[in-house]
């Protein structure tokens, strides 16, 4: 029997029952002044505020240490979100955020201000008609003061009677192994795994989500996912701008931390993992993890470090006065991960990922291996693009007839670039899709802590070797701020296999004339 329309393509496991909140609801943001507040968790509540997906009623409180009255709060929260062309909609919006909007300042690490923090939030939960109270909190943080937060939020502001807490966390989640097992005991103590919310934003980005979709609805992708057709995987972060002010905070952790270990790393599971039972959030993560454990540490001479020097009259790494002198922290990493099982055996991963890049982009890029030789001379080699963004888009590179009475086979693509294809659509914010996953309880897109375990692990052994705690510091090589990245790239690739695509392929239209 055929499906209604309305419901064809619906995956009724994604539909499970959670425990949404749907009203009696107070969202803590911890760290409310400070930059990831303003410019992604406060702009993002907005943006499911303005299109009805915030629990009926909903209060927003901001705390942090810094002291200001609340319309300095409201400027500030709001300072992000923008109305260029004077909407009064919008703007009569922008007003009813405010409205429900308020601040507490208080410390991190005094039981006191908690205190002082949950008298604000009862005083909110007085007017309810029901019993009921849920909390989330949002932390906004440095890793220093997470431990002491998640205590006194458990000791001081942790509802009791008849109601959800959840508990929000923001990457980075340690700085090696033992970091991170030390930093998920001690939130253990206080908080459930069920209660906790891990955020890793690129799981909340479209195209990383519909990596699941293409993957496991599409038999034709599915068939040739495997080691024997696939030659070589990428996948590319790139930055077009340095540290910017901000390099004595990177100098600490590092492109690595930064980029690789968890985002790249999050893209890499779910682009090999085995098909789940389910899309339930547990059958999910079980798969990533299963995965991630085929992969064994990084190995050294899997992996190129960069750093970028002056040019084109943009400053170098260590021109940044916030950077250390003589820092060698490599603001690029190709590194290239192995998968022992039976798929992916002998099929490179290349993550790579670097500051001060010649544009902006994140892509996966799958090449296949050469079709078999003897009729075709020199044909390029098939690859399907992911680009997660700026403009969001899948195709396909393959190889067809040149148009004409001459036989001749040229690479072109099948092309799906979604603001062609779907005109109407807004592509939402990442974090707007993960705080409404948190809102409905589910955590099919956060980061499990066996799953963070078993990454960590992957890379520590390379990052105690850039740390200079196990020998000698290896020094990354310049490249200049503005270019594609450092010149053994290509070398570095090519030694995996990667095939640069043939001279006769030009984007986005081929003139057959120059051929």
């Amino acid at each position: 029997m055929t499906r209604n329309r309305s419901l064809s393509g619906t995956i009724p496991s994604m539909e499970t029952a959670h425990d949404e909140l749907k009203d009696n609801t107070i969202i803590i943001v911890l760290g409310a002044s400070g930059d990831l507040a303003k410019k992604k968790t406060l702009p993002a509540l907005f943006g499911l505020f303005c299109q009805g997906f915030l629990p009926r009623d909903v209060k927003i409180v901001g705390y942090a240490r810094t002291k200001m009255d609340l319309e300095e709060f409201h400027k500030r929260a709001t300072s992000y979100i923008k109305n260029p062309d004077n909407d009064p909609e919008l703007a009569e919006k922008i007003e009813q955020f405010k409205a429900l909007s308020s601040y507490v300042s208080g410390s991190y690490d005094e039981g006191s201000a908690f205190d002082n923090l949950n008298k604000h939030l009862e005083e909110i939960e007085s007017k309810y008609q029901s019993k009921e109270c849920n909390r989330i909190f949002y932390l906004a943080l440095p890793p220093s003061v997470f431990i002491s937060v998640a205590k006194n939020l458990k000791e001081h502001c942790y509802v009791t009677r008849g109601g959800v807490n959840r508990l929000i966390v923001e990457k980075p989640f340690g700085k090696d192994l033992d970091s991170a097992r030390e930093l998920l005991g001690a939130l253990k103590q206080y908080w459930t795994e069920d209660e906790t919310f891990r955020i890793d934003h690129y799981l909340g980005k479209e195209m990383v989500k519909n990596l699941l979709v293409l993957r496991f609805a599409n038999i034709a992708m599915g068939a040739a996912w495997d080691k024997n057709s696939i030659s070589n995987v990428q996948i590319t972060f790139k930055e077009p701008f340095g540290t910017e002010g901000r390099g004595g905070y990177f100098d600490e952790f590092g492109i690595i931390r930064d980029i690789l270990q968890n985002h790249l790393l999050q893209v890499l599971s779910i682009l090999t993992m085995e098909r789940p039972v389910s899309f339930a959030a547990e059958d999910i993560r079980d798969e990533k993890v299963k995965v991630l454990r085929c992969i064994p540490p990084i190995e050294r001479s899997d992996t190129l470090l960069g750093q970028y020097v002056a040019a084109n009259g943009k400053p170098g790494y260590l021109d940044d006065e916030t950077v250390p002198p003589q820092s060698v922290c490599p603001t690029y990493a190709a590194t290239t991960l192995w998968i022992h099982n039976p798929r992916w055996e002998g099929v490179p991963f290349i993550l790579k990922a670097g500051k001060a890049l010649n544009e902006a982009k994140v892509e996966v890029r799958i090449q296949f291996k050469d079709v078999t030789q003897g009729i075709f001379k020199d044909i390029a080699r098939n690859e399907l693009v992911i680009r997660i963004q700026p403009s969001e888009a899948v195709y396909l590179k393959l190889n067809a007839k040149t148009p004409g009475l001459y036989t001749r086979a040229i690479p072109t693509e099948m092309d799906l670039t979604y603001k062609r294809r779907f005109t109407e659509s807004k592509i939402p914010e990442a974090y707007e899709a993960l705080i409404l996953d948190a809102l409905k309880g589910d955590h099919s897109n956060f980061v499990r802590n066996d799953e963070l375990d078993v990454a960590w692990k992957i890379f520590t052994p390379i990052l105690h070797w850039i740390d200079g705690l196990s020998g000698q510091r290896p020094r990354p090589v310049p490249y200049p701020y503005g270019s594609r990245g450092p010149k053994e790239l290509d070398a570095f690739v090519e030694k995996y296999g990667y095939r640069r695509a043939t001279d006769s392929y030009t984007w986005p239209v081929t003139n057959l004339a120059s051929l």
